[in-house]
């Protein structure tokens, strides 16, 4: 790729940061009296990025062409928005977590990413809330079918969580299964930009689900930020030709190995500090083999079917589509909007609900989330990010959840039990 050309399926690995006092980091890069690289480093390189220079890695990323995309402070939430310039990150915002509580909370520094996840999760890009599938047009005695081109910006994800980068691994198996030309093409376009976590949240349990908080070693450029009352920079790793070409205009200095020991001490301190925890051992057949335990009712008695745990989960994929004509009759659209299994509509067959209970709905969706996931995609379709916990207006737990259903034997499945 060259000039303005787009990058493909590029991985950028950030991690959030932490404020330790590291030994040896005792001046800024730009105090240092060192000069800075200007030239394309190789695969396997490490370097440092000064804070002072994350605008120009911005500018590099709008060079290459890419629509950048991250966390940003708005309506009391970190949420995902446009990009343009540094300043639009959450500098020095953190949030508290809790089931059924979310609070926004200044920090004592200056972090870019020193928060964990909000309400949005980056499948409202890749999979749009409400999109057109395809318009029908009559011509004379027939109609016309022309499906709805896929021709959007290409997107730079500027904070993708580890445990994000596997929800996207999740639905690119979903939609590619399903051949969905729409997901296919939004996804081939996207360039993402993970955030190897400095911090858990209270509701977080990604390392129980084996999806953070440390990003995997596929990236083309791994990043960690490290903050200090001495020093704000990040570490970078290349770790592919396109990653390196990324930073060829970016100023960076020469890691060290303190720098490095010093991102394994973050990584290790965010993973044992987890809020919440949940064992996975033989969860598939414990659930399929528990349809009848009570836990369902009292569980079914506190939600509300709001379907809040469906809309913030960065996997869910319920839908449903609808056509829409317009009042000549002479064109109709097929639209495609998300759904939700906690909707008594959406498991309606001529005229009735299959699952007519609020307690059936919440049995299917956890049953499917962590047991029959697994028999169609081949892994979880949890990824403990806890937006579900912490966005439940009633707080309801699902960790909490599955070890009340592990505590009680086992209950044989009923004949004919549908509800």
């Amino acid at each position: 790729m060259t000039g303005r050309g787009v990058a493909r399926n590029l991985d950028i690995v950030i991690a959030g940061a932490s404020l330790e006092r590291v030994p040896g980091f005792l001046t800024d890069e730009r105090k240092s009296g060192q000069t800075p690289g200007m030239t394309e480093p190789a695969v396997g390189e490490k370097r440092i990025l000064a804070r002072a220079d994350f605008p120009i890695f911005l500018g590099a990323l709008r060079d290459l062409g890419y629509r950048v995309v991250g966390p940003t402070v708005r309506d009391g939430a970190i949420v995902y928005g446009p990009i343009e310039r540094v300043e639009d990150l959450p500098i020095g915002w953190t949030e508290r977590q809790e089931a059924g509580t979310y609070r926004l909370d200044r920090r004592s520094d200056e972090a870019l990413f020193g928060y964990v996840v909000g309400p949005h999760s980056w499948k409202k890009y890749l999979f749009p809330a409400h999109e057109r599938l395809w318009t029908a047009s009559r011509e004379g005695s027939r109609f016309a079918m022309a499906p709805e081109l896929v021709d959007g910006p290409s997107f730079a994800f500027l904070g993708v969580r580890a445990c994000e980068l596997a929800s996207i691994a999740i639905q690119d198996r979903v939609f590619a299964r399903a051949g969905d030309p729409g997901y296919a093409a939004r996804r081939t376009r996207t360039l993402r930009i993970a955030v190897q976590c400095g911090q858990a949240g209270g509701t977080c349990f990604c390392a129980s689900m084996g999806t953070g908080p440390a990003v995997g070693p596929s990236h083309d450029l791994a990043l960690t930020e490290i903050l200090t009352p001495q020093r704000h920079s990040f570490l970078v790793e290349v770790g592919s030709v396109a990653g390196a070409r990324v930073l060829a205009t970016v100023p960076l200095w020469p890691a060290t190995a303190e720098d490095e020991r010093a991102v394994e001490r973050i990584v290790a301190r965010t993973a044992a500090s987890m809020g919440r925890r949940m064992d996975v051992s033989g969860i598939r057949d414990l659930l399929v083999n528990n349809p009848g335990h009570p836990r369902w009712e009292l569980v079914g008695q506190r939600c509300l079917a709001c379907t809040n745990c469906t809309m913030v989960c960065p996997t869910c994929f319920c839908q449903t589509t609808e056509e829409v004509p317009n009042l000549s009759g002479e064109k109709v659209e097929r639209w495609r909007r998300w759904d939700s299994c906690f909707n008594s509509a959406f498991s309606e067959l001529h005229g009735s609900p299959i699952r007519k209970s609020t307690s059936s709905r919440y049995r299917q969706w956890m049953t499917h989330k962590l047991a029959t996931w697994h028999d169609q995609f081949d892994s979880s379709g949890c990824v403990g990010c806890g937006r579900c916990i912490t966005w439940c207006p009633v707080g309801i737990d699902i960790t909490e959840e599955v070890a009340a259903i592990r505590a009680a034997p086992a209950t044989p499945r009923a004949a004919g039990d549908r509800t």
